[in-house]
């Protein structure tokens, strides 16, 4: 029967090897509250003591067409730092510690190496987010995908304060916008970005100082350790990760409805990847702004007497205010 599955197009000796493989990868993520170790049915994990009244927060999310570069470079090592950013940069801006991570990987037929490698971002991810890989399911499903193509998801879920989360209608016209810059593209507006480079050498620098291929596949940063100590001393009354929409699409979530922000277009230097997208792929400021992040990942909303100390102790920027009148204005 076994061989009969394997004829079929699925090598459960594969998926035996890779999860002999990506122990060690697992281990090396570990932190307090982990109970058990991987090859389990469910991922056991203790709720953290010192929490007056812990309250879970969970994010899931993919990577999406930056796949399809990474794969067609034949570059794995990075994209699962992208699949863990994506999630826990998603539950720190309520000022959520992340706690553990779960993967997905989904292919159609098994290639260990390349899974691996994978893998081993997403470890080094955890690593980077203080997050224990706790577990994960890796599927081989024969004829689902093209041959050498896979997909991910990851799941994370952390824990905040209850008393600390930030509440929209906390935050008031006149406090400070602060951006905290991006490693590049991060993980979004990547079908754009495939369209427009289409035919360049991603071996060739045009302009960017290193190689395009290197550029696009840059991990997304993770904001975990600048942003908790600001929330737990308070420093933070809002924050918003910039992902897909951009900033106009995604500042307004940490606002209440009824305020809005200027943002200075003037206070940050936009990468040259995003000025060779413009260049090359006809576009306008507004296309760049409500595609791509900019070259800012994540934007805090911070008193005006708080703006100093949160200077101080990230590489932050002032880059706009809250208005009285709804929307975005970037000017």
């Amino acid at each position: 029967m076994a061989d009969a599955y394997r004829d079929a197009g699925v090598d459960i000796e594969a998926g035996d090897r890779l999860v002999e493989r990506i122990k060690p990868m697992a281990a090396s993520t570990r932190r307090p509250g982990v109970l058990g170790g991987i090859g389990g049915f469910g991922g056991l994990f203790a709720v953290p003591a010192g929490y007056d009244e812990p309250v879970l927060v969970s994010g899931t999310d993919g990577v999406g067409t930056k796949l399809l570069l990474a794969q067609a470079l034949g570059k794995h090592d990075t994209i699962g730092i992208d699949l863990v950013a994506m999630c826990v940069n998603d539950i720190v801006v309520v000022g959520a510690e992340p706690l553990f991570f779960l993967d997905y990987f989904a292919t159609g037929r098994l290639d260990t190496d390349a899974a691996a490698e994978v893998v081993s971002g997403i470890a080094e991810g955890c690593r980077q987010a203080g997050c224990a890989l706790l577990g994960g399911e890796t599927a081989e499903m024969p004829g689902m995908y093209a041959p050498g193509h896979y997909d991910l998801a990851g799941f994370a879920v952390g824990v905040a304060e209850r008393a600390r989360l930030p509440d929209p209608e906390r935050v008031a016209a006149g406090d400070v916008l602060v951006g905290l810059p991006s490693n590049g593209l991060h993980s979004n507006g990547y079908s754009l970005v495939r369209k427009v480079v289409v035919g360049l050498d991603p071996a060739a620098e045009h302009g960017l100082g290193r190689p395009l291929g290197d550029v696009v596949l840059d991990p997304t940063r993770i904001y975990v350790r600048d942003l908790l100590p600001l929330f737990r001393d308070g420093l933070v009354k809002g924050a918003a990760h910039i992902t897909g929409g951009g900033l106009p699409g995604n500042v307004p979530r940490m606002l209440p409805e009824s305020l809005g922000v200027h943002i200075d277009a003037r206070s940050w230097q936009i990468p040259p990847i995003f000025r060779l997208l413009e260049a090359r792929g006809g576009l306008d400021m507004d296309d760049l702004l409500q595609t791509f992040n900019c070259g800012v990942g994540m934007v805090l909303a911070v008193a005006p007497g708080d703006v100093d100390a949160v200077l101080a102790r990230t590489d932050g920027f002032r880059m706009g205010e809250v208005t009285a009148a709804p929307g975005v204005v970037v000017a």
